[in-house]
């Protein structure tokens, strides 16, 4: 997903920002990542009024290298009841993003962020999980890889999570999207509620793990969003805040896998040194080529 505007980035598009020797993006790292777990298909979700600055730092060299498809999120795309409102100027969140590539996509897929560094292992359980022969069931399967909230606080400003709970059997049951957050006295704190969050809490980054049928779901709960909307300037459509729904309706399994890896990403521009830093050791480490692609 690189549609966002990133408000709190200060201006430019994030997502183009380079970090890597060779002057890698960050959404590099994931795709030589997700490739290397057997994913064979990327699926780019963008404004038009980024396309040509997209295409010319990414996409041209990743297409020959795998499939690659463009997918737009705009305001206008809406069930055909509804209109977009004058005073809308903001995405209308990750779910309407997921929701706009519901004729491109037919397998099972995973969600990333393009401005969040995951890391391997997010990649190849992700690959697994979505490979693996389901149960059957009458509920909606995915799986959601989490991380610890400690590490993905930033230093420069609050930041929003989702806040997750999961069961002995290792299945989400539960994920407040929590806004706010800034690390406290051996703890973390939002600051919009005033309440305090273990360090260790697990969290989701929006990496998710998905089967085609999660498209039928998001048609009908986006036209329930847009028919409640109260901000319309504001009020976005989210994942987080969906799959919660979704557990408390109990119409879902979502399997909580836990990544090992470091977690780093871009939410100010006084983060961008220390991502570089990360790259960097990842790179001396040996995990990564000096060029990737």
């Amino acid at each position: 997903m690189a549609a966002g505007i990133g408000s709190r980035f200060g201006g430019g598009v994030k997502q183009l920002s380079r970090f890597g020797r060779s002057g890698e993006l960050i959404i590099d790292f994931s795709i030589y990542d997700a490739i290397k777990a057997g994913f064979n298909k990327i699926v780019f979700i963008i404004r038009h009024e980024i396309e040509a600055d997209f295409k010319e730092a990414i996409g041209n060299r990743i297409s020959e290298i795998i499939e690659v498809h463009y997918v737009y999120q705009e305001l206008s795309k809406l069930p055909n009841s509804f209109e977009t409102p004058e005073e809308r100027t903001k995405p209308w969140g990750t779910g309407h993003a997921i929701l706009c590539c519901k004729e491109i996509i037919n397998e099972p897929f995973a969600v990333i962020n393009a401005d969040d560094y995951y890391g391997r292992d997010a990649f190849f359980k992700a690959y697994k999980y979505l490979n693996e022969a389901r149960e059957a069931s009458s509920k909606l399967s995915l799986c959601m890889v989490s991380f610890i909230l400690e590490k993905t606080l930033s230093k420069n400003g609050r930041v929003t999570r989702g806040i997750c709970t999961v069961d002995e059997n290792g299945l989400l049951s539960a994920v407040n999207e929590t806004y706010g957050i800034e690390r406290g006295e051996g703890c973390a704190v939002s600051v919009d509620t005033g309440e305090e969050i273990s360090l260790d809490s697990l969290v989701s980054m929006n990496f998710w793990g998905f089967y085609p049928e999660i498209f039928s779901v998001l048609e009908d709960r986006f036209s329930q969003f847009l028919k409640k909307l109260e901000d319309v300037k504001g009020q976005e459509f989210l994942l987080p805040t969906i799959v919660g729904e979704l557990l408390k309706a109990d119409a879902v399994n979502v399997r909580a896998l836990h990544s090992c890896d470091e977690w780093f990403g871009i939410t100010y521009k006084e983060d961008i040194p220390e991502v570089r830093e990360a790259i960097e050791r990842l790179v001396d480490t040996g995990v990564y080529p000096e060029k990737l692609f």
